[in-house]
């Protein structure tokens, strides 16, 4: 129903009724010195018009070049179908279905959200989402630990140098009042992954959980099958943090190995969900049937009513507000709804056939972008492991300055890894997805050959 504010006369009659004089008084216990009476520097308010035409102006100013920036967050075609559906009131302004009564039709879209998760990763069960892949990620961690009995008083962690670094400094983050002890495995300069030769350091270490990550920050394919299998072997728990899109090419999680991961978490941005400077996005996860009481969050599953129907209902509800603190498996997450509708219906529209053909034209057209650019004297690939939609390049000079002449020619040319990894010099993330045509490749390789050239 539409919101009424209260009249004048109605608000007098509430204080009466309390027994104030005026709405001050509700607030005397507020020390002078702690309220403000006045908005000050907040300029006149604005009529439609005008405010529309200074919205213009401010949107003006923004610069749309040609994205080839991936790092995590990637462009992809969101058909027009997915947002106009999400944007329906019944989606667009709940939130939390608690009355599953009062909100079938958001439990029965979670429901399938969930069905569609744990089909694309090869696991049993999913929740109802997270914040993001980051914090979806230090939440697998903490539900290992929780699955890990460890015999001594640290858990020990191993997790890829290949891991993307915001997620290691939300994992840093999270376990930081921890006992655990976050060991990182070396990546092979050539291969640009984690060797399976780097975990006969811990043969005879207790470890409580494997991090993987594919594809991995620099775009390379790990050797998961290796890496899940001596997880196994060691009773750790797997974790797999994985681009959902990949899986449109490649073998689920839940495949790898002989047994498959524990865990399966990510971030579902690429699912639907506009770039849009970073967010808000979702975090998606999924594990093996046996683990459902330890998995951070809700679980919507499907029942009948006493009539026999088909009905839906939250199953699992293991947050702070719903149990004892000390119980719960999760503080800090949501459903994320809105984003979650989105990733449901675009997965719809896509079904299993387009979600190859999109991760396939990634794919090739990633391929044609590294040989155009990689033709250019001075510009070479720095990994030689097979990859999905990311290649890391290097160049004979630094990135920056080439990126803000690119900049100038409507290309954001990539991602910067130096910052991150020091040794890794004057190198430059690059990524295709599906929107990149073979104009937008060409161009970007004729604008490089002409500002590298500029620099002789």
């Amino acid at each position: 129903m539409p919101y009424i504010p209260h009249t004048a006369d109605d608000t007098k009659a509430m204080l009466t009724a309390i027994g104030v004089d005026k709405i001050e008084t509700l607030f005397d216990e507020i020390p002078a010195s702690l309220r403000n009476d006045e908005l000050k520097n907040i300029p006149e308010g604005m009529n439609e018009m005008t405010m529309l035409k200074y919205a213009n102006q401010l949107a003006a100013k923004n610069k749309h070049g040609t994205c080839f920036i991936g790092a995590g967050c990637y462009e992809h075609h969101i058909p027009a179908a997915v947002w106009d559906i999400a944007s329906r009131g019944e989606f667009l302004t709940s939130y939390t279905p608690y009355q599953a009564e009062a909100s079938q039709g958001t439990l029965q879209l979670l429901y399938e959200y969930q069905t569609m998760i744990a089909e694309l990763t090869g696991m049993e069960v999913a929740n109802a989402s997270l914040y993001d892949g980051a914090s979806a990620l230090a939440e697998a961690i903490l539900m290992a630990m929780r699955l890990h009995k460890a015999k001594e008083s640290n858990h020990r962690i191993l997790i890829a140098g290949t891991i993307h670094p915001f997620y290691r400094e939300t994992i840093e983050t999270v376990l930081c009042n921890h006992s655990v002890d976050v060991i990182t495995l070396p990546f092979c300069n050539e291969t640009g992954i984690i060797p399976p030769a780097a975990l006969a350091a811990y043969e005879q270490d207790p470890i409580t959980a494997l991090v993987i990550a594919q594809p991995n920050f620099f775009g390379c394919l790990e050797e998961v099958d290796a890496l899940t299998d001596w997880a196994y072997q060691h009773q750790a728990i797997s974790i797999a943090s994985v681009n959902p899109t990949s899986l449109g090419l490649l073998h689920p999680p839940g495949q790898w190995g002989q047994h498959g991961v524990d865990i399966v978490c990510g971030e579902g941005q690429p699912l639907g969900v506009p770039m849009a400077s970073g967010g808000p996005y979702f975090g998606f996860f999924s594990t093996r049937l046996e683990y459902v009481r330890q998995v951070p969050g809700r679980i919507i599953g499907r029942t009948v009513d006493k009539d026999g129907k088909p009905g839906f209902a939250l199953t699992l509800q293991a947050r702070e507000q719903h149990i004892r603190r000390a119980k719960a498996t999760s503080n800090i997450c949501t459903n994320q709804g809105l984003l979650v509708t989105a990733a449901t219906i675009h997965m719809s529209l896509l079904g299993a056939e387009g979600l190859y053909q999109v991760a396939a034209n990634c794919h090739k057209n990633t391929q044609k972008l590294v040989q155009v650019l990689t033709a250019i004297p001075g510009v070479k690939q720095v990994f030689s492991a097979p990859y999905f939609h990311e290649v890391l390049l290097q160049f004979d000079r630094p990135v920056n300055p080439i990126l803000i002449e690119l900049g100038h020619c409507g290309i954001e040319g990539g991602y910067a890894l130096e910052q991150h990894y020091p040794a890794l010099k004057n190198t430059l993330l690059v990524c295709a997805t599906e929107l990149r045509t073979d104009d937008d490749i060409n161009h970007y390789a004729e604008s490089l050959k002409k500002i590298i050239g500029r620099g002789q």
